[in-house]
C-alpha cells in the first residue's frame, strides 16, 4: 500500500468512525425524546407508573447499539442515504424491542444482575422493600417487570409503525420485523423447554437442540433481521436481503456462542453478571452440550445434577468448569464459533457493497465475535 492509499483509507476509516458517532447521537437524541413523550403521557395516567419509565430509559440509554448499527449500515448498504430519519427510527426501535426481551429475560432466568446493576423485576422488589409495601415482595417486583417489558414492546411497536409507508404493513420491512418478533418468542419457548425437557432427551440430540435455541431466541434478531430491516427499508431486492443473511446468520450464531462462552468464563468485572451465571440458571447451551456429550460419564453426572442449582459456590463453578474445558467443549465450541466467523466474513467479501458499508459491517462483526463482555 502506498501513502496515498494509505492516507485515504484513514480518512475513509475516519469518516466511517464520523458518520457512525453521528448516527448513535441522532439514535439517543431520538430515543430521548420518544422517552420524554411517553412518560408524559404516562404521567397523566398516573405519578406511580414513573418507575416503569425509569426502568425502560435505563435499558436504552447506552449499550453497544449492535441491532441499530446494523440496521443503519444494512439501509446505507441498500443505498439509503446517510443518516436518514428511517434509519434512525427503526433503530429505537430495535432498541426499544432489545430492552423488553432483556427485562423478560431476566424474569425467566433470574437473573438478579444486568450491565452490573440490578435486573428490572429486582429493582421493584427493592421498591417495594424500601416503600414498606404489603403483600409479597418478589411477586410485586416479578410482576411490575412483566408489565414494565409488555409497556417497552408496545412502545417498539408504535416506533417501528412512526416510521411511516416504507414500514407499513405489506411491506418487507415490516415483515421482518413482524417475523423477528415472532421467532424471538419462539425461542425464548425452545429456550425454557430445553431447560426441563432436555435431562430426558438422548445426550446426541443436545447439540443440535441448543444451536436450534441459539438461532431463534439470539441470532436472527441480533443480526440478521436488524439488518434485513435496514436494507428493506432502503428498497433492497430479494437478492441483496438474501446476500445479507448469508452473512449475518453466521454472525450471529457466533455472537451467541460467544455471550455462551462468556456466560460461563467470563470475568465478572468485565460481563457485569456473575461468574458461571449461566450454570446457576440451568443453561444448555451449545457448551453445556458439547460437554455433557464429551465429558466422562462422572464429570458429566455431576454437570447434569449441578445444572439450575441457584446455591452454586464459586468452587462449584470452578469444579464444572473444569469438566466443560477437560472433556474439550470449550475448544469445540471456540472451532464453532472459528468456523461461522469465517462464513460471515467470506459471505460479507462476496457482497455488492461499497468498500467503506463493507469495512464498517466488518468491523461491527468482528466486535460481536471477539468481545470479553
Amino acid at each position: 500500500m502506498t501513502a496515498a492509499d494509505r492516507t485515504q483509507s484513514e480518512a475513509e476509516s475516519m469518516h466511517l468512525d464520523e458518520e457512525q458517532g453521528a448516527y448513535r447521537d441522532a439514535l439517543a437524541e431520538r430515543l430521548a425524546g420518544f422517552l420524554e413523550e411517553q412518560s408524559a403521557a404516562m404521567a397523566r395516567v398516573s405519578h406511580d407508573v414513573a418507575p416503569l419509565m425509569d426502568a425502560i430509559t435505563g435499558l436504552v440509554t447506552g449499550g453497544k447499539r449492535l441491532r441499530a448499527l446494523l440496521c443503519y449500515w444494512g439501509w446505507r448498504g441498500a443505498g439509503g442515504r446517510e443518516l436518514g430519519a428511517e434509519a434512525v427510527q427503526a433503530g429505537a426501535a430495535l432498541e426499544l424491542f432489545q430492552a423488553a426481551a432483556l427485562i423478560h429475560d431476566d424474569i425467566i432466568d433470574r437473573s438478579d444482575i444486568r450491565r452490573g446493576g440490578p435486573s428490572v423485576h429486582r429493582r421493584f422488589g427493592t421498591l417495594h422493600r424500601e416503600r414498606g409495601w404489603a403483600l409479597d415482595e418478589e411477586r410485586f417486583g416479578t410482576a411490575a417487570a412483566i408489565l414494565t417489558g409488555d409497556l417497552c414492546l408496545s412502545f417498539s411497536e408504535e416506533a417501528f409503525t412512526a416510521i411511516g409507508p416504507t414500514a407499513a404493513a405489506g411491506t418487507a420491512a415490516r415483515r421482518i420485523f413482524n417475523t423477528m418478533r415472532a421467532e424471538v418468542m419462539a425461542g425464548q419457548y425452545l429456550d425454557i423447554l430445553e431447560e426441563v425437557a432436555g435431562p430426558s432427551r438422548a445426550r446426541g440430540e443436545a447439540v443440535e437442540a441448543a444451536a436450534n435455541v441459539i438461532r431463534y431466541k439470539s441470532a436472527k434478531y441480533s443480526t440478521e433481521h436488524p439488518l434485513g430491516i435496514g436494507g428493506a427499508l432502503a428498497g433492497a431486492d430479494d437478492a441483496l436481503l438474501a446476500a445479507y443473511s448469508r452473512f449475518s446468520l453466521p454472525l450471529g450464531e457466533a455472537f451467541q456462542l460467544r455471550d455462551d462462552v462468556l456466560g460461563v468464563f467470563g470475568d465478572p468485572q468485565t460481563t457485569g453478571k456473575p461468574a458461571g451465571d449461566d450454570l446457576r440458571e440451568g443453561k444448555r447451551t451449545v457448551l453445556v452440550a458439547f460437554a455433557l456429550e464429551r465429558a466422562t460419564p462422572e464429570g458429566s453426572g455431576l454437570l447434569e445434577r449441578s445444572l439450575g442449582r441457584q446455591d452454586l459456590g464459586d468452587d462449584d463453578v470452578e469444579r464444572l468448569r473444569d469438566i466443560i474445558g477437560t472433556s474439550g467443549a470449550l475448544a469445540a465450541t471456540e472451532d464453532l464459533i472459528e468456523g461461522l466467523s469465517k462464513r460471515a466474513f467470506d459471505a460479507l467479501d462476496a457482497l455488492h457493497l461499497p468498500d467503506d458499508i463493507r469495512a464498517a459491517l466488518r468491523s461491527l462483526g468482528l466486535s460481536a465475535v471477539q468481545r470479553a463482555a
